[in-house]
């Protein structure tokens, strides 16, 4: 099992930042992605924002982020962040931490609790 602590939600005015962090505790042996995705009322599904590999470091980007959000990982503990920055109105959202691990050569995936983040002025 794996726990996932998110934190860092908030509000910010737009053109503001705001910084994630999720933290993964338990079984993190397996380790394979950790990300962002995010969801807004009414929306069917979650939004992709951000993800990054664990062992090669690799960033993806939705392309409504790009240049605008970084995603990282700690090199001390299994936490990822996601800094962001020039926040707009219609990134309000709840922001949901994504783990993903291999268990028996499959993906295994994890969800954190949500943060939520407001975009306002």
């Amino acid at each position: 099992q794996v726990q996932l602590v998110e934190s860092g939600g908030g509000l910010a005015q737009p053109g503001g930042s705001l910084r994630l962090s999720c933290e993964a505790s338990g079984d993190t042996s397996n380790t394979y992605v950790m990300g962002w995705f995010r969801q807004t009322p009414g929306m069917e599904r979650r939004e992709f924002v951000a993800d990054i590999g664990w062992k090669d470091g690799e960033a993806m980007y939705a392309d409504s982020v790009k240049g605008r959000f970084t995603i990282s990982k700690s090199y001390y503990s299994v936490t990822v962040y996601l800094q962001m920055n020039e926040l707009r109105d219609e990134d309000t959202a709840v922001y949901v931490c994504n783990y993903r691990r291999l268990v028996n050569g499959a993906l295994r995936q994890e969800w954190g609790q949500g943060t939520q983040v407001t975009v306002s002025s």
